[in-house]
This record gives structure tokens, sequence and C-alpha cells, in this order.
């Protein structure tokens, strides 16, 4: 879908769970749904497509790889009722960009500030391993949440694959070409436009947090960054808009849709 003025938050939300470009993911989705994991039996699974979440002010703009088969997939919403959910949400509350520490379920009263999440795939595929062509299906999705990002200064990508989509991303909707091109790694960074900075993490699975490849401590110190960051794009702003007898204001840096709720 190319984007237009007409388009929000709520079309994008809507978009996303109505979605059937990935006829592999919308089976597989399904099936999990079907036959659940014994231990969530009673649930009322999700098994569509995942909608993004969060501030649609955000200057922090989250993504992740994929929703897990019974986290996101089973409660609708992204990195919610799994472990990996559980690190992300928690750190980000000792951050400063969340209300509480834990994601359970979509209506838990989980709130954040200046913060947006969303996913490469919004699907939850198979060992956790979206196809490439199944990455590309979703890329509109974050064009479409670029231009709806009105202020975002920091992505903070979650793992290689979100790194990646990020960089192709910033390609697309900037003409960014990031010669050499940046590699991924714990606390890399890569500047994708005057005033967006890309920040990457390990991804915050378990195999990743459960191992201690990825501990809290680095976590909150790459979020730190981040926090960082967006400070000092904040006052890049402000000096490059300031006019020479006025007062700095925040520019219009593209077109935007409504401010409807992300959730």
């Amino acid at each position: 879908m190319t984007l237009s003025v007409r388009d929000s938050f709520s079309r994008l939300h809507a978009d996303v769970v109505s979605c059937e470009r990935c006829p592999r993911l919308r089976v597989y989705c399904g099936n999990v749904a079907a036959t659940k994991r014994r231990s969530f039996a009673a649930d009322d699974y999700w098994g569509r497509p995942i909608p993004p979440f969060g501030d649609p002010d955000a200057r922090l703009w989250v993504i992740g790889l994929a929703p897990a088969a019974h986290g996101g997939n089973r409660t609708g919403r992204v990195f919610t009722g799994d472990r990996s959910g559980d690190f992300l949400f928690a750190g980000l509350y000792r951050a400063g960009f969340a209300n509480q520490p834990t994601s359970v379920h979509r209506d838990d009263g989980l709130q954040l500030r200046d913060c947006y999440v969303s996913a490469t795939a919004r699907c939850a595929p198979p060992d956790n391993k979206p196809l490439p062509a199944e990455v590309a299906n979703c890329s509109t999705y974050l064009d479409r949440e670029w231009d709806l990002l009105a202020r975002e200064r920091v992505i903070f990508a979650l793992g290689g694959i979100a790194w990646d989509a990020a960089i192709a991303l910033a390609a697309r909707r900037r003409g960014a070409r990031l010669v050499p091109r940046p590699k991924f790694a714990h606390g890399a960074e890569a500047r994708l436009s005057d005033d967006v900075t890309l920040v990457g993490s390990y991804h915050v699975s378990q195999q990743n947090t459960f191992t201690g490849r990825l501990t809290p401590t680095m976590f909150d110190a790459v979020l730190a960054r981040c926090r960082a960051l967006i400070g000092e794009s904040a006052g890049r702003s402000a000096t490059s808009s300031a006019g020479p007898t006025g007062p700095p204001h925040r520019p219009c840096r593209r077109a935007r849709g409504s401010r409807a709720s992300a959730r």
C-alpha cells in the first residue's frame, strides 16, 4: 500500500490484522491456535497477524523479529505472554519507557511512554525463522510506520534481521545508502538520516537471555544509550530549526496520519 494523507495508525492496525500475504505463515499460525500448548489449553488464541503497539508520538521505535507462536500469536499483542516479552518490557520499564515491567495479555494495563514496538514479520513463523519473501511482504508496514511515526529519533533493532530490515527501510524511505554497510553487533550504531539513529541489541530471546549472552545489565546500557541519542537528536533538531530571530520549533519532517491509538 502506498502511504497517503488518509493513512493512520488505526488503518495500519486493521490492515496488519487482516493481512493474508504469506500463506505459509497464515496456515502455521492457524494450526498453532487450533492445537494450542497444553499449558494454555484454556486460552482463546489470537492466531492472526500481530499489530504494533505503543505511543504514536514515540521517539524510540523498537523493531523485533516476529511474534512467538505461543506468545504474541496467543495473546494478540507483540512481545506479550512469553519470556522474550518479560525481558523486553522489564528493561523498558527500568529505562522509563513503560508504566509496568510485565506484559501478560492485551488488557493488562501496560502503556508505553515515548516508545513504539513492532516487528520485521507480523506473523509467528515456524522455528522463529521467517523467509526472506515473508520479510519483504511485511516491509510495507515498516514503511508506513516510518511515515506515521513523525517523531522517531532512534530505531532499536533486536537482532540482525531487524537491523538489516531497518537499513533497508531507511534506503526506501530516505534514499540512505550506507557504505560500507554497517554490521550488526550488540550496541552497534548507524546514522540512518539526519535525525534517526539505528541502535542494535542482541535479541531478547531465551536463547540469548538464558545463556547469559544478553544480560539485564547489557540491555540497560544499550537502552541508556538510546535515551541519550534521543536527547542529542532533539538538540540537533532544535538547533537546525531555530530561525535567526525566533525560538526553536519542531520541523514537520514528513506526511503523517492521525494520532489514533497504535494498539
